[in-house]
């Protein structure tokens, strides 16, 4: 098991930054597959970014606007988001596959607006 903590979500304009973290309870190293995935109000959750030991994938509309990476040492997980649209406005989610379980945060609100 683990469990995963959200922070750094808010309030920013049109075009400016905001940097996630996902802090998890235990030792990542071992767990292969971390991501952020977001659900905006009345849609369904859909994947952001995800990370594993060997490579990162993006969905459409985070590539190359979002970067994700890892801490094993720290044992976090930070998703750093850049000229952030309105469209981007959703409830944000870390989550971590172990074994055949997925794990999430409780999420945090990110708000593009102006």
């Amino acid at each position: 098991q683990v469990r995963l903590v959200e922070s750094g979500g808010g309030l920013v304009q049109p075009g400016g930054s905001l940097r996630l973290s996902c802090a998890a309870s235990r030792s990542i190293f071992s767990i292969n597959a971390m991501g952020w995935s977001r659900q905006a109000p009345g849609k369904e959750r859909e994947l952001v970014a995800l990370i594993t030991s060997r490579s990162t994938n993006y969905a459409g509309p985070a590539k190359g606007r979002f970067s994700i990476s890892r801490d094993n040492a720290r044992n976090t997980v930070t998703l750093q988001m850049n000229n952030l649209e309105p469209e981007d406005t959703a409830v944000y989610y870390c989550y971590a596959r172990v074994d055949d379980e997925t794990y999430w945060g409780q999420g945090t609100q990110v708000t593009v607006s102006s």
